[in-house]
């Protein structure tokens, strides 16, 4: 059971990474949790884990690539009478490979993750904040938003979306006592790239990019969160790819992109 003095936050994709960390992050900063991912026993651990910060664990499986997902995790929670204060759209997807040659279903569950459910389940909490007059959102994004990706093509573009739907509700929202933060963390020490394959990348192995852990880049953020900022990108360097990408000239950041999300 929730404690009705403690916030509630819902954390989608909770089972490992930024996930898990982010949540560890809202537990010990007072908040009870809504977890959701695929996987059960993960989140059983976890929430267990949770508790010891005195926060209690609500464990809701749902499968966010099933077009249903979104609909089906926010009817479960309004059935437990839940509000939920802070949501951490954190649930995402990706894979390598050129577009005409990459697995049709994989693409398909991309974009129902990425930005399909991200919006869907956006949608349904967000109204209820408002009416509230108080709220916090997290779209977690990533700096592959920011320029075109060849070779990683349609996860670079569902995270152009995550930026690009964040800074607008951001700015639609001023006013109204929620804020919306997008946190675009570069290369992060989680199973996320071996499951996408993008572990052979230079985008993600070179000695120039600092693969930052999963505890830091969910420090970062939920400090973001917290202050009500707009779009929060982990480390320096990231913030200058991110920014190089977005300024620069798309003859050029595309091929220096096609070569570091091409396998060598």
């Amino acid at each position: 059971m929730t404690n009705p003095t403690r916030p509630l936050a819902l954390v989608t994709g909770a089972s490992s990474g930024i996930g898990v960390e982010l949540a560890r992050e809202l537990a010990r900063d007072g908040h009870d949790l809504v977890l959701t991912a695929r996987t059960v026993m993960p989140m059983e651990n976890l929430a267990a884990e949770l508790a010891a910060w005195g926060a209690a664990s609500v464990i809701i499986p749902v499968d966010l690539s099933e077009p249903s997902g979104a609909a089906a995790l926010a009817s479960a929670i309004e059935a437990r009478g839940l509000t939920v204060e802070v949501l951490v759209n954190n649930a995402g997807l990706g894979a390598v490979g050129r577009f005409d040659q990459a697995d049709p279903v994989r693409i398909s569950e991309m974009v129902q993750v990425n930005i399909v459910a991200l919006t869907e389940l956006t949608r349904l909490i967000l109204p209820g904040m408002v009416a509230r007059g108080r709220g916090r959102v997290m779209l977690v994004g990533s700096t592959a938003g920011f320029q075109p990706g060849p070779g990683m093509a349609v996860y670079f573009a569902t995270k152009a979306y995550v930026l690009s739907l964040g800074e607008a509700l951001a700015e639609e929202l001023r006013g109204t006592g929620v804020t919306v933060t997008t946190l675009c963390p570069g290369p992060t020490a989680t199973n996320f790239a071996q499951i996408s394959g993008s572990n052979e990348l230079p985008y993600f192995n070179s000695a120039m990019r600092h693969v930052m852990s999963a505890a830091e880049v969910a420090r970062l953020g939920y400090h973001g969160l917290k202050g009500g900022r707009r779009v929060v990108i982990t480390g320096f360097l990231n913030r200058v790819v991110a920014l190089g990408g977005r300024f620069a000239p798309h003859p050029i950041s595309l091929r220096v992109t096609k070569a570091l999300t091409s396998r060598r």
